[in-house]
């Protein structure tokens, strides 16, 4: 064995024992954190309803399980009951069973939406980042320029032109979302690329793409991992202002911003019918606002 290989075997093994020593760490002090753990125990408890919601909802053809949505004009307007705990709508729809379902929507929307943006902006940050000149030039400019424009606004713009629907909405906010991780990951990276490891690396020879994804990459992970977790609550909540504004999920798909667009038209004889989505909206991003500040505290990083 080489003098470089047996330095890359020793460099991989001090890596993994420090990634375990970190691991170990975190999850101490992400015991220690309460509102980590209620954030976190509110988010498992939605991604479960948005899972086992067929068996949950007491009624899913009102959400459109497995077909059209069913109605029950006899059971329309009915106030919150045992038979109905959140009432039902001009349809005879259960809204408890319409909540739940669209707890779905929501979820599938912002991990979609954060999925695309890290895809495009994380890449184009390192690459800004390490690279330097033109490129980076050329990539911190065309995110200015998106960064510019308030996030709703952009979002707007790209979503009247096309057919609304969840698909469209999702597409606009991914544009919207992207340039964000582009300058935090940017910025990450100027910080740590004279480091010591990385000089080390370039130095043996190393090629840019490997000093990138593997050197860099794994030391701008917890920035990025805060971000994502605060920026569920953001996606979702954009999301649910875009059903409002009827250029997101079309009725009578059961998304929670289309419903309370639906029901404020009725407010305040019939409140049940735009509160509980919003409720739903404002646990939601409340639960992942607590875990991302929980995590910030936790890996004392700031993030825009």
């Amino acid at each position: 064995m080489s003098v470089v290989e047996r330095y890359q075997s020793f460099k991989e093994s001090e890596q993994a024992n420090r990634y375990r020593e970190e691991a170990l760490r975190f999850a101490w002090r992400f015991r220690q954190n309460p509102m980590s753990l209620f954030g976190l125990g509110m988010i498992l408890l939605l991604i479960l309803i948005a899972i086992f919601a067929p068996y949950i909802a007491p009624n899913p053809a009102h959400a459109g399980w497995r077909g059209e949505p069913a109605v029950d004009f006899g059971n329309a307007w009915h106030e919150p009951s045992l038979a109905h705990p959140f009432g039902t709508d001009q349809a005879g729809r259960d809204i408890l069973s319409r909540v739940i379902f669209g707890t779905r929507l929501s979820l599938i929307l912002g991990l979609v939406v954060l999925t695309i943006a890290i895809g495009i902006g994380v890449p184009l940050g390192l690459i800004a980042g390490y690279v330097g000149g033109i490129p980076s030039t050329i990539i911190m400019r065309t995110t200015d320029v998106f960064l510019s424009v308030p996030p709703l606004v952009l979002a707007l713009a790209v979503t009247v032109p096309l057919q609304p629907g969840l698909v469209t909405a999702m597409l606009a906010i991914s544009i919207v979302w992207w340039p964000w991780y582009t300058r935090l990951v940017y910025g990450e990276v100027v910080s740590v690329r004279e480091q010591d490891f990385v000089e080390a690396s370039r130095g043996l020879g190393t090629g840019r793409l490997r000093i990138i994804f593997r050197e860099i990459l794994p030391n701008v992970t917890a920035p990025i991992t805060v971000k994502f977790s605060l920026d569920m609550g953001y996606a979702i909540l954009v999301g649910a202002g875009l059903g409002f504004l009827g250029l997101g999920a079309q009725p009578p798909t059961p998304e929670w911003g289309t419903m309370v667009a639906q029901g404020r038209i009725h407010l305040p004889d019939r409140w049940w019918l735009s509160t509980f989505p919003g409720l739903a909206i404002f646990l939601t991003v409340l639960a992942f606002n607590f875990l991302g500040d929980g995590l910030r505290d936790i890996f004392d990083v700031e993030v825009d």
